[in-house]
């Protein structure tokens, strides 16, 4: 059965596939956790592979050939479509000098971008302001990391990713701290300190703070940011992330505007999340006005991660992603915007956004 790679990327993003005997991915986290990465046919993609849903997925990855270790292959109702390859990351098995293990201070995500939350817990969490899609304090309760990654350990795990997995970008995320800065000064620190240790082009994610000017402190150190609005529905963004509508739209637009300025056309982007309860038109619309300003629009569709608080929806469908993904990729095309002019991180690493494979 022939189908395009991009079209069983999104497939896969939306559906999940049915994993059994293998590592099933990192529970929870900043991001879309739940899931494990993916390589076909040149495509890297961020699979559901936990979520309640993924039982009813149609797809499953089975081994190829009993004699050929580790040999796998995706299966669509029992009829293999292609071979599929997971990276296995070295580095993940060493420990610091401290004996931390470098999985708990970061992590390989998709082909080779060393990931990870420099600050895993969020002033939002215990409240009733919480993004309800967000699991970043669960993978601290469950062992799988550490509450505030050090610079010096960063640079250690870094070093060795980038020697023995040949890692060549580092996504660095944060919790909103509950200083003015948000969370931006202490991602400056540890960038700075990758970047001297290892020279890798860097990316962070923030909330945009009340006072822009604090931005510049990463104009150093980072080479691409993301500041994510999530949704460009406000009725949307009330019911399922309470702190950032309480963020005023045109802040945001300043931000972006701001940023792109410091670090450049492309290197500014921002998460919409596919499936919280907007319309195609206000992610299609909401791109459109990203792409104008300089801005990639990572469209990603839901991710119900189990034990946040909407581990029982259902992600978008597949049709619905692909309509979406078509319409915006002829905006980005159309604008000159591309994931290739990217530098570093989730735009570039492209796992768990299928926009990038329709552009």
């Amino acid at each position: 059965m022939a189908m395009e790679t991009k079209n069983l990327k999104a497939e896969l993003l939306c559906l999940g596939a049915r994993v059994s005997g293998l590592d099933k991915g990192r529970k929870a986290g900043a991001g879309p956790a739940a899931g494990g990465m993916f390589l076909f046919g040149g495509r890297v993609a961020n699979v559901p592979t936990q979520s309640w849903f993924v039982s009813a997925s149609p797809y499953s990855v089975e081994a190829e050939n009993e004699n050929v270790d580790g040999r796998y292959a995706i299966k669509r109702n029992g009829e293999r479509i292609i071979e599929v390859k997971f990276p296995h990351a070295k580095f993940h098995a060493l420990k610091t000098k401290k004996g931390i293990p470098y999985n708990k201070i970061a992590l390989l995500h998709g082909a080779d971008c060393l990931a990870t939350t420099t600050i895993q817990t969020c002033v939002y969490w215990n409240t009733p302001k919480r993004c309800k899609f967000c699991a970043i304090e669960l993978s601290l309760q469950n062992d799988a990391t550490i509450a505030r990654k050090k610079p010096e350990d960063l640079a250690e795990v870094a070093i060795a990713a980038k020697k023995m997995d040949h890692v060549t970008h580092v996504t660095l995320t944060t919790g909103t701290t509950a200083t003015p800065d948000k969370g931006i000064n202490y991602l400056a620190e540890t960038a700075r300190a990758i970047k001297e240790a290892t020279g890798l082009p860097i990316h962070a994610q923030f909330e945009p703070p009340k006072e822009l000017s604090m931005i510049d402190a990463l104009y150093d150190s980072v080479d691409t940011v993301g500041i994510h609005v999530e949704s460009f529905d406000r009725e949307v963004l009330k019911e399922v992330a309470p702190c950032k509508v309480e963020i005023p739209f045109q802040h945001y637009v300043n931000a972006w505007k701001r940023s792109v300025d410091i670090f450049g056309y492309c290197q500014v982007s921002s998460y919409v999340i596919a499936g919280l309860g907007e319309n195609n038109e206000s992610i299609i619309e909401g791109s459109k006005l990203l792409a104008e300003l300089g801005v990639y629009p990572f469209i990603v569709p839901l991710r119900p991660i189990p034990g946040s608080l909407l581990e029982n929806e259902k992600p978008p469908s597949p049709d619905r992603m692909r309509y979406i993904y078509e319409a915006v990729a002829e905006i980005l095309h159309d604008g000159g915007i591309s994931w290739r002019k990217n530098k570093a991180g989730c735009v570039r690493c492209r796992a768990c956004s299928a926009l990038p494979d329709f552009e």
